[in-house]
């Protein structure tokens, strides 16, 4: 594990920053003032602290198209790469004011004609129009989420990381796997797994849990206890790099299952081959919503696809946005978490959610963690 606050390596941040700059050009935005952590680290490559929690918007990075200059809040070099200059830095200031005094000497602040922010609060909606005196001022988060849409090929690489990591914890998991063992022992023998491989950041914290066999979406239970016969899902998911990576399997308890058991593997097994048959470019966001129509099965509550990446990406693919589910097309790129649920009375749920990249000829699953044999 790093001892140190490093910066993403220079490809990656550069490759980043050209799509960003790119879709700068494209919506004509002269300067793009970001507040979200990961818009800041996408165009900036630096990992920042004491500003990634919740908190209120405020201006962590601002990027001017014309010059390609990246201004970043942060008090020290550490993690800044060596393309951002320290008189490009800016410290954290009690006062909103002092930092629009900031922004108003930024080289382009004075000519630009429109400036794109991904967030506001009702005080820099206030005081940002002062810091560019000539500009009209306008949504930005277009912009960043058509850049971050695509992922460049070190994103990918990078993705490929997190999600070995990710599977360390699963494995971890399923190894401990036996009958009386408890939910939260589970639990945690993913996340020591995990932090051991690098990364102390969990994408969620209820990370395993015993499925319901009269109740298709909920947790079977007030124990959490794993009994005989149960099916267990494990849901492991990091944030390395930035960027999140997520892996979900089901396993039962106790060795074989029976045959109803294997009954239910068996269509997620065919659920999951007409989701994949619809991860293809060109390919709405309705025709994953589709496939579990053509499969039989009952759509489930959790996102049946969603873009991997920093933070937030698009698309989110659920039937609770079926309109913007068929406005949605899949491009070469993108990456997905793509998630599989059935469930039977008396028997369970089975849970399988896999990373996806759309290429452009069809789709490559970037997990490679084992299923159940059945």
């Amino acid at each position: 594990m790093a001892v140190e606050v490093v910066p993403d390596d220079r490809a990656l941040r550069h490759g980043r920053r050209d799509r960003a700059l790119a879709q700068m050009e494209a919506h004509d935005l002269d300067v793009l003032v970001l507040g979200r952590q990961a818009n800041a680290r996408y165009v900036s490559g630096t990992p920042q602290l004491w500003v990634a929690g919740t908190r209120p918007f405020g201006p962590v990075a601002t990027v001017v198209r014309r010059t390609r200059a990246v201004h970043l809040l942060s008090t020290w070099d550490e993690g800044v790469p060596d393309d951002i200059p320290h008189e490009h830095l800016y410290g954290i200031a009690w006062n909103p004011v002092n930092t629009i005094a900031v922004l108003r000497g930024i080289e382009g602040a004075a000519t630009a004609r429109r400036v794109g922010t991904d967030a506001l609060s009702p005080t820099f909606a206030k005081l940002l129009p002062t810091a560019f005196p000539g500009a009209e001022l306008v949504d930005g988060e277009l912009a960043m989420r058509a850049a971050r849409r695509i992922k460049t090929a070190h994103e990918v690489e990078v993705l490929r990381g997190t999600l070995r990591i990710a599977e360390t914890g699963l494995s971890a998991a399923v190894a401990r796997l036996a009958p009386e063992v408890t939910e939260q022992a589970l639990i945690g023998a993913l996340l020591e797994a995990m932090t051991a491989g690098g990364v102390s950041t969990p994408a969620s914290q209820d990370s395993a849990w015993v499925t319901s066999r009269e109740h298709p979406w909920r947790r079977a239970g007030a124990d959490r206890r794993v009994r005989p016969g149960d099916l267990v899902a494990f849901s492991s998911g990091v944030l390395g790099e930035g960027y999140i990576g997520e892996v979900g399997r089901t396993w039962p308890v106790g060795g074989e299952g029976d045959d109803g058991v294997r009954k239910l593997y068996r269509r997620w097994d065919g659920l999951w081959a007409r989701l994949i048959e619809a991860c293809r470019p060109g390919s709405a966001g309705t025709d994953l919503l589709a496939a579990y129509e053509i499969a039989g099965e009952p759509l489930p509550p959790m996102p049946v696809a969603r873009g991997l990446g920093m933070g937030f990406d698009p698309p989110v693919v659920t039937s609770q946005l079926r309109a913007s589910a068929e406005a949605e097309r899949l491009e070469p790129g993108m990456v997905l978490a793509v998630t599989a649920y059935v469930w039977e009375s008396g028997v369970g749920a089975v849970f399988g959610r896999d990373a996806v990249l759309i290429t452009e000829d069809g789709a490559e699953v970037l997990t490679v963690a084992p299923h159940w044999e059945h």
